[in-house]
């Protein structure tokens, strides 16, 4: 017998109050439109899995804000990094359920809406902050700021997060103070320039002793591996590197860099594991909300075309223009760039891969 008292199935999940909550406009002005109770139930479905998703957010937030960050909490993070990459599959398909309403159906119940949009989902703003949108990189919809749109209570939400790191922020300062890099015995920086060099230059020698290549196609393929060196160039260089910080070109910090292309070189090193599955995971986090945004923006082309959308504006036009503006870590996302073949990887000491192997103890070399 349980020692806490009975709870019914209906009271616990508060039934009566979410199945009432389902008020069609269109039977309010006397026009039932049959498809606008589905219109309803999968938005506000959206909204519960938003609010999963902050739930999930707010908590890896927490894990990354003291000093240190105990090297449990880097599983659990991954673990519920992964639950957010799963809501999203769901949201993805999702969009096939709204999607058996036709343009005609919509048309139904459409006016009744004006000027209601999904641009006012305060909980997917809140989202976007706590994962480190910045209002700078934020595309305006219909000209406006998007706080404008909102309701004072659901404003002061967005506001209260402006204040507090985001979790690109956190997860930069967490990068910065990642052990290895450099001891006095080995200096990763040194070495993986020098990888780098001689990877450049052989395959720089590849191209030029190609005799397959036209000029035309050489020539090319050579400006290619100029392109590559520039970008090393800013990485090797802080003060390049800061230059596109400040631009907006990078998110990270040089320090926050070095210590991501490390983990990702050497994932395969026990103690790298879970750091590298949960930059991983971020990335995959960020790619499930773009392709989310360009499906979103795909199924309001189809239902509406190019009218205006219920906010007084082109939905799909600025759907489409998030897509790749609102991703927040495309740093980690562009890493491949940086990535040598294993065969090249500076080797490590003796030491150093004994600290990697767990046999580390203590003290400054964890990952905190």
């Amino acid at each position: 017998m349980s020692k806490y008292p009975p709870i019914y199935y209906s009271d616990y999940l508060q039934l009566d109050s979410l199945l009432s909550s389902q008020k069609p406009k269109s039977d309010e002005y006397g026009h039932k439109a049959h498809d606008e109770m589905l219109f309803i139930i999968v938005h506000q479905a959206y909204e519960l899995w938003f609010k999963q998703i902050l739930h999930e957010i707010d908590s890896i937030n927490q894990m990354f804000t003291d000093d240190t960050v105990d090297e449990k909490s880097i599983g659990i993070a991954a673990s519920r990094l992964g639950r957010i990459t799963e809501i999203q599959k769901l949201l993805i398909e999702q969009l096939r359920v709204l999607e058996t309403m036709t343009p005609l159906d919509f048309l139904e119940f459409r006016d009744f809406l004006i000027p209601a949009s999904g641009f006012q989902s305060f909980q997917f703003r809140l989202i976007e902050n706590k994962l480190g949108l910045s209002d700078d990189k934020r595309i305006q919809y219909n000209n406006v700021d998007y706080l404008k749109t909102l309701e004072e209570p659901h404003r002061k939400l967005i506001m209260d997060t402006v204040n507090k790191p985001s979790l690109i922020e956190l997860v930069t300062r967490w990068l910065e103070r990642t052990p290895f890099l450099n001891s006095e015995n080995f200096n990763f920086w040194n070495s993986y320039k020098e990888a780098v060099e001689k990877m450049m230059e052989n395959d720089r020698k590849i191209i030029l002793e190609n005799k397959t290549l036209t000029e035309k196609k050489r020539e090319f393929q050579l400006k290619n591996i100029e392109l590559t060196k520039e970008n090393f160039d800013a990485l090797f260089d802080e003060q390049k590197h800061n230059g596109l910080v400040k631009e907006g070109k990078r998110h990270l910090s040089n320090k926050a860099m070095l210590a991501a292309i490390f983990i990702n070189l050497y994932r395969d090193e026990p103690i790298l594991h879970l750091p590298y599955m949960f930059l991983n995971l971020l990335v995959e986090m960020d790619e499930q909300f773009t392709e989310w945004r360009y499906r979103h923006a795909l199924m309001v082309q189809r239902m509406i075309g190019t009218k205006i959308g219920t906010g007084g504006s082109s939905g799909h036009q600025y759907l489409m223009s998030t897509v790749d503006k609102h991703r927040v870590f495309t740093d980690l996302f562009n890493l491949s760039t940086y990535l040598i073949p294993r065969s090249e990887l500076p080797k490590l000491p003796e030491e150093l891969l004994n600290e990697l192997g767990f046999n580390f103890t203590g003290g400054a070399g964890h990952l905190k």
